[in-house]
């Protein structure tokens, strides 16, 4: 007889509709969580859901065959479904968006969004966002949640059983670059640990970012350790509802060169192009050129 003790599974309840009116699809759905936004999203195939960890949050999000967007949570579950609606804030507002992009004018931008129908942004946690970013230099997708889960599962809360949250800054202000470096994080583990140490003497000072307006907020994220222009407009854009920055990555510069007749421009002439050609929405339109890229080059 096998005397060893079960591994606690977490409790979840009762699968519920969330309550948003929005035509996501399986891919467009995939694409919002699991498309670069965000990090701490997997697919759970037994369960025939996406489950997500955010803040102190443990979800899973699935659709019924008639589209409707169901959750349920491993955590308080009121609490849960009040933070899906504000994480998934874009959804009802969607289309009032989309009608605000060139749509009629560019049929690049056009070509993009119709490919993935009810792709939309969402609302991170500012301090988590960068914290992903940060983690992000020259890792793909797989990469990144890796190591964010295990910084999850070496350094932060538990949740539920088996599921821990990402760390603080202030947890990682307490943990040296060695056990940093331990967790594979290469030269990054440098990067989390400075800004990490900014954090602990600079008390309120990402709340304060996260409320300036861009120019401000980004001239203040570059100014810490591993975080360069790309990275700020992708902190800002996905956590802090900064929906007029226009990250410009390598598949944003082949689409911008392929597209637009733009070869040789710096990335820093591109994002500007990008705010002023798609205007205060511009990182909607950027989102939706990315995954297009991605999905014609088969990633």
């Amino acid at each position: 007889m096998d005397n060893k003790a079960a591994t606690p599974r977490a409790q979840w309840s009762d699968w519920t509709p969330l309550g948003l009116t929005h035509p996501f699809n399986a891919a467009s759905l995939a694409e919002t969580l699991d498309g670069g936004q965000a990090f701490r999203w997997r697919r759970d195939n037994e369960a025939d859901a996406w489950q997500g960890v955010f803040a102190e949050h443990v979800v899973q999000l699935r659709l019924t065959a008639g589209g409707v967007l169901h959750f349920r949570a491993a955590t308080d579950a009121a609490r849960a479904r009040e933070a899906l609606h504000r994480y998934l804030a874009m959804a009802p507002q969607l289309d009032a968006a989309l009608a605000r992009l060139p749509l009629a004018s560019d049929a690049v931008l056009a070509r993009a969004t119709a490919a993935c129908p009810g792709l939309i942004l969402l609302r991170q946690p500012f301090a988590e966002t960068l914290l992903g970013f940060i983690l992000s230099s020259t890792k793909r997708i797989p990469q990144i949640r890796q190591l964010c889960e295990t910084l999850a599962e070496r350094f932060g809360p538990a949740l539920a059983p088996g599921i821990h949250g990402l760390p603080t800054w202030a947890t990682l202000a307490t943990v040296g670059e060695p056990a940093l470096r331990r967790c594979a994080l290469g030269f990054r583990a440098g990067y989390v640990h400075e800004t990490a140490q900014f954090h602990a003497g600079n008390p309120g000072w990402l709340d304060r970012v996260e409320k300036l307006p861009y120019p401000e907020a980004k001239a203040a994220l570059v100014t810490l350790p591993g975080v360069g222009e790309k990275v700020a407009d992708c902190v800002l854009l996905f956590g802090a509802g900064r929906i007029e920055a226009f990250p410009v990555d390598v598949w944003i510069l082949k689409t911008l060169a392929a597209d637009y007749g733009l070869a040789g421009w710096k990335p820093a002439q591109l994002a500007q192009f990008g705010r002023v050609h798609f205007g205060p929405l511009a990182g909607l339109a950027q989102q939706y050129l990315f995954a297009h890229a991605r999905a014609t080059a088969g990633q």
